[in-house]
């Protein structure tokens, strides 16, 4: 779906050569910077891309114009994958005005310095901008993912224009029907710290009749909202999606990755419904952070490493703090050879998250599995099943 109407059409760019989105995410498939036009009396674009793809954006831009001129540029987040383009625009169009919300135009000037007289209209909550027969509703969305965001609903094709919300990794012509994978591991590493404010955020845009949702990455949402909308709403409250059990480990001889093999052989035979095995050392850190969000339990398994916990385990453990983990069961497994230390700090750092029911075996090994280790593995998959 290039264009969504007659009035309303694509004019984004697909990136296909980044490697890392954000400086930290593996993006095998890609990432769309979504930028639409919306032609009427007025014209507004909505957002720009980033600085890497403006050129291919302006040509799209110009196309799509056929030799008019945008009244204005609707800036709905701010981040320099969505705003590289401003500057660009502004000489190409210094009549424009831009709408933004307060938030944003104070922000501005850290990342661009725009001409004195550059036109600007801030927007809050509830305030519309008549284009014709269009017209465009604006909704603040603080912290879906930074502070300065605002939604727009487009009242007459019930068009949402929503941010990162309901964005995804991947590209504009992705499958809808492929989305949840990669929209979870965008939401919980990306805005996965700000449930309350999605929560907010859903509630306000809930009375629209929204028919199209437009994200700013990823493809357009025309059907089956309901399953999108529920989605984000479990997310965002922070309950499980899936019944299921994560195990992830981190292992320096080998001894550790045997106990989770053991382990998920166990829970397998006694009919948990799901059972995902993850070494934090060769996985996509990302994707195992979205598992963990995704089912209702987990078992975290280390070694003990410079009198503390494996450093590839701190650095996990660390992500589920900072993306608000709760309501989850967890069981703990350390490995030590002297002196082991990883249960009581992973165990003190999962019990600085919410919600959080701690399994009653606390699984010991000493350096390889024996018959005492592999009693107390068992033990722990009958407190999770």
């Amino acid at each position: 779906m290039k264009n969504l109407s007659e009035n309303i059409q694509y004019i984004g760019v697909d990136d296909t050569d980044i490697d890392l989105f954000e400086g930290q995410y593996v993006v095998p498939a890609g990432m769309a910077y979504n930028s639409f036009l919306i032609q009427d009396e007025k014209i507004a674009v909505t957002d720009t891309v980033d600085f890497r793809k403006v050129a291919d954006w302006e040509a799209n831009l110009e196309k799509a114009l056929a030799g008019r001129k945008p009244d204005y540029l609707i800036i709905h987040h701010l981040e320099p994958d969505h705003a590289g383009g401003i500057t660009r625009f502004v000489e190409l169009y210094p009549e424009v005005t831009i709408v933004a919300s307060a938030k944003a135009f104070a922000m501005l000037p850290q990342f661009m310095e725009l001409p004195a007289e550059t036109k600007k209209l801030a927007v809050k909550d509830g305030d519309t901008l008549s284009l014709g027969m269009h017209t465009l509703q604006f909704f603040t969305a603080p912290m879906v993912h930074w502070p300065e965001v605002i939604f727009s609903f487009e009242q007459s094709e019930k068009v949402l224009f929503s941010a990162d919300a309901f964005g995804k990794f991947g590209v504009y012509d992705a499958d809808p029907d492929d989305w949840a994978c990669e929209a979870r591991r965008y939401y919980f590493n990306i805005v996965g710290k700000y449930g309350a404010q999605v929560q907010a955020v859903l509630k306000k845009v809930a009375p629209l009749g929204v028919q199209t949702i437009c994200p700013l990455h990823g493809p357009v949402l025309a059907e089956n909202l309901e399953y999108y909308l529920g989605k984000y709403n479990t997310w965002s409250s922070y309950v499980p999606e899936d019944k299921g059990v994560l195990i992830a480990f981190t292992s320096i001889y080998g001894h550790t990755a045997k106990a989770a093999e053991v382990l998920a052989k166990e829970l397998e035979t006694a009919g948990v419904e799901k059972v995902v095995v993850s070494d934090l050392a060769r996985s996509d850190m990302a994707e195992v952070l979205e598992d963990a969000f995704r089912y209702d339990r987990m078992v975290v398994m280390a070694p003990t490493y410079d009198a503390g916990v494996f450093p590839v385990m701190e650095e996990f453990l660390n992500h589920l703090k900072s993306k608000n983990y709760s309501n989850r069961k967890v069981g703990v497994v350390e490995n030590g050879s002297w002196a082991p230390m990883a249960a009581k700090k992973m165990t003190e750092a999962l019990s600085a998250m919410k919600k959080i029911t701690l399994c009653e075996t606390t699984v010991s090994i000493k350096s390889a599995l024996n018959a005492d280790s592999t009693a107390a593995l068992k033990q722990l998959a009958k407190e999770l099943v």
